[in-house]
């Protein structure tokens, strides 16, 4: 009896056991606001690698990764259609927001920190004589990146934290219209949180003045990263009123900046929210040394020989019919040639033999 009754006991201890450590591995979330026919994401709870979100934006645009992706969330799409932009919010303290219905969300698998650069690089590289607008920023660091015609189009944007405290007292600026039921405009936590929400009002508004960009052929990035919601937390604590009202405030004003978006764009752009209680690990660029260097010549002590990347089959493929079409092309022509009658094929001899007649 006491087996059969501990059977269940132990398989409930299991399964709280495993939620509660996929609770903590996949407590952060990455959702889809906006996205256009040709981008399909599939609705489904299937957990995405922090490390590989940049792969998902880089694949939605239609370039390539270095690795493949093996995620299902994201579905084969229109291949000669992608959009025209794709925006990347990252919101920093929350592991999860109350998003509408209409949004797709996945839970994040170990969430690290990571950086839309390579997919910057990408456009930077593919469309350079286009100059396609290129902005991320960081707004609570005062760090901010702008590629491309993004130098003229938000010239006005506040970037400095004594730029978006003026910005705040203005006469256009969100006070005016956004309640703020128990946040304050004295308090400088608050005004932190309140001055990212400008410059999402503020981006949509100087785009706005330049449509033109939107409908070019050039794609477009847009990385945002927000921690003011994380300072209110930290100030007033997660169970307070003012978390609960900057939290619904930040829901609302992100959706109401995806559709601007998504309208500016003329429906053809993606726009991502990536909600993370706290990275596991800092973000750390990889640097090579002359340690490094020797050290690795230890770790192939049988000469082998390094590892092809993606590029090496189709660099091959490209060299291999080359070569074999100008085989051809010599073979056919010298064939020609040692066949060719002079009398008859040959427009030099024609021309001799009128001339010898002449004469």
């Amino acid at each position: 009896m006491a087996r059969r009754g501990g059977a269940p006991w132990g398989l409930e201890v299991a399964v709280l056991l495993t939620s509660a450590w996929l609770a903590g591995v996949c407590g952060d979330e990455f959702s889809i606001l906006r996205s256009p026919q040709s981008v399909v994401f599939r609705d489904g709870s299937w957990p995405i690698p922090g490390e590989r979100i940049p792969d998902v934006a880089a694949l939605s645009m239609g370039f390539s990764v270095d690795e493949e992706l093996s995620w299902p969330g994201l579905a084969v799409g229109d291949l000669f259609h992608r959009p025209r932009a794709t925006v990347l919010v990252t919101v920093k303290g929350v592991d999860k927001l109350t998003l509408p219905v209409k949004g797709i969300s996945y839970p994040i698998e170990n969430a690290v920190p990571f950086s839309l650069d390579s997919v910057a690089n990408a456009i930077h590289t593919l469309f350079s004589e286009e100059t396609p607008v290129v902005l991320q920023l960081a707004p609570s660091e005062e760090r901010v990146y702008m590629v491309g015609k993004a130098n003229s189009v938000f010239e006005d944007l506040s970037v400095t934290l004594r730029q978006l405290r003026n910005r705040l007292f203005q006469d256009n600026s969100i006070l005016s219209s956004l309640p703020l039921n128990s946040l304050s405009r004295n308090n400088e936590v608050d005004l932190l949180f309140l001055s990212e929400l400008q410059v999402l009002h503020d981006i949509t508004s100087l785009l706005s003045r330049h449509k033109h960009l939107a409908k070019d052929h050039s794609p477009d990035l847009y990385s945002l990263e927000l921690a003011g919601l994380e300072e209110v937390g930290k100030r007033y604590g997660e169970d307070s009123q003012q978390f609960k009202d900057a939290s619904q405030i930040l829901v609302d004003s992100l959706q109401k900046f995806a559709d601007e978006m998504f309208n500016l764009y003329g429906g053809n752009a993606v726009v991502e929210v990536v909600a993370v209680k706290a990275f596991n690990s800092p973000l750390s660029r990889k640097t090579r040394s002359i340690l490094q260097s020797s050290e690795s010549k230890t770790e192939n002590p049988y000469n082998l020989a390094y590892q092809y990347n993606y590029n090496y089959s189709v660099i091959f493929n490209i060299i291999l019919w080359m070569m074999i079409g100008l085989a051809l092309a010599v073979i056919v022509i010298s064939y020609n040639l040692w066949n060719m009658d002079p009398g008859y094929d040959s427009i030099i001899y024609r021309m001799t033999n009128q001339k010898i007649r002449m004469d």
